[in-house]
């Protein structure tokens, strides 16, 4: 049975930061998908709205403020271009369970299947 050295612990840890990281980043991902959803949703409830001279509520912070229909269309497209970066997230994500499969690879390598690599996400340990 081989045993841990400092660079074996290294990428242990290192599989545990990674798979960590991409727990954060599938969640930020979700939260800003359901956010951008919540936009989209309000737009097409303002464009169904008759009365153009309605005055929306737009909640910024803690206070909503009343805006006509037509600045309310351009603060949520302003607001939906803001969230639309959910691509650079789940590209990262991509990124780290490449280095994590790699990691995997190396890790197998040295202790053999006598020991199984778990990726725990919901409770962010790594067991070898």
């Amino acid at each position: 049975m081989a045993a841990t050295d400092k660079k074996d612990q290294q990428k242990i840890n290192k599989f545990a930061r990674n798979t960590s990281t991409i727990t954060e980043l599938k969640e930020e991902t979700e939260v800003k998908k359901k956010q951008l959803q919540n936009l989209e949703d309000a737009c097409e409830d303002i464009m169904l709205a008759d009365d153009d001279c309605l005055m929306i509520p737009y909640q910024i912070g803690d206070v909503f403020i009343s805006h006509s229909q037509e600045e309310t269309q351009e603060m949520l497209e302003e607001a939906k271009k803001n969230l639309q970066e959910t691509d650079a997230l789940e590209s990262r994500v991509e990124s780290i369970q490449r280095v994590l499969a790699d990691l995997k690879i190396q890790l197998y390598a040295k202790f053999g299947s006598n020991k199984t690599l778990n990726d725990h996400s919901n409770t962010g340990h790594v067991f070898l």
